[in-house]
């Protein structure tokens, strides 16, 4: 890594994290609307993607919706806007079809256009919102708790990426998956679960109790650990599949030395989910310190 590209990853990254911090503390509405404005870019550069791999998706519409999507979530937690789950998905779907009754002809290929910008929008704003279902997981009962179970697939994604990157550098020379992404080595991939584990283990226990209270069996913490490193992993392969198909390095040049928003978020979105579930799992994973 250049120590050009190195340096514009700290300055991101000290502008970036008192910021998500903060809005996860805050918890709401201001931390859905962080949610929001990520998943609107983070949708927009995987319909260029799109586009660049010659489909067609709805762009601007997909947008609009994946940045409404977790003000959803937020004002259907609050009371505000309560219709059941399953009418508010019908509603979107019978949308973007009549959208395209109107905007495309049959030989522009209206099925395809719905169908990718209807996955993009669950890829991107959908995933993300499991950030605010942790932030308000049955669990919490303080922002601090909150915010700390938030942290729980963010720190551990932070650390599967580094030591993936350091460890696949100095040992890594069997590629893991080379038609998907060459730069990718097995040892890596080992590196990275291991550490993952590692910050698991050590999460539970230098964060989760004393700032949410919430103790984690260590055996249970190495599982969680193993399991978020695999989504970790999964998550980043997966965008570098998507980029392989059409053709392009980088989502966007939006974030300097890290490429776009869906880049530095990719492992993130199937990190959030898995985590959601492994916590709600009851009487398994957690118990609440009294």
């Amino acid at each position: 890594m250049a120590l050009s590209n190195l340096a514009s990853r700290v300055l991101v990254a000290i502008v970036a994290i008192p910021l998500v911090v903060g809005a996860v503390f805050a918890g709401g509405a201001i931390f859905a609307l962080l949610l929001a404005i990520v998943a609107a870019i983070a949708a927009r550069e995987l319909f260029g993607i799109a586009t660049a791999g010659g489909y067609e998706p709805l762009t601007r519409t997909g947008v609009v919706v994946a940045f409404l999507l977790p003000l959803a979530v937020h004002f259907f937690r609050t009371g505000w806007f309560t219709p059941p789950e399953i009418a508010l998905g019908a509603i979107v779907v019978l949308g973007l079809f009549t959208l395209a009754l109107v905007r495309r002809a049959p030989g522009s290929r209206p099925l395809g256009a719905v169908a990718v910008t209807l996955l993009g929008v669950c890829y991107t704003a959908a995933m993300l919102s499991f950030a605010y279902a942790l932030r308000y997981h049955n669990y919490v009962v303080t922002a601090r708790a909150g915010t700390a179970l938030v942290f729980y697939p963010l720190v551990l994604t932070w650390v599967s990426d580094t030591a993936g990157f350091f460890v696949g550098r100095a040992l890594g020379k069997r590629k893991l998956m080379p038609s998907v992404s060459p730069g990718k080595t097995v040892a890596g991939a080992v590196g990275a679960l291991a550490f993952c584990m590692l910050a698991s283990w050590a999460y539970a226990r230098w964060v989760m109790v004393p700032f949410a209270s919430l103790a984690v069996l260590p055996a249970v913490a190495l599982v969680l650990g193993a399991a978020i490193g695999v989504a970790v992993q999964v998550g980043d392969l997966v965008e570098s599949l998507l980029k392989r198909e059409a053709g392009v390095k980088d989502s966007s040049h939006l974030l300097p030395g890290h490429g776009g928003m869906l880049d530095r978020i990719d492992s993130l979105l199937f990190a959030l989910p898995v985590a959601y579930i492994l916590f709600t799992i009851p009487h398994v994973l957690l118990f609440v310190i009294r």
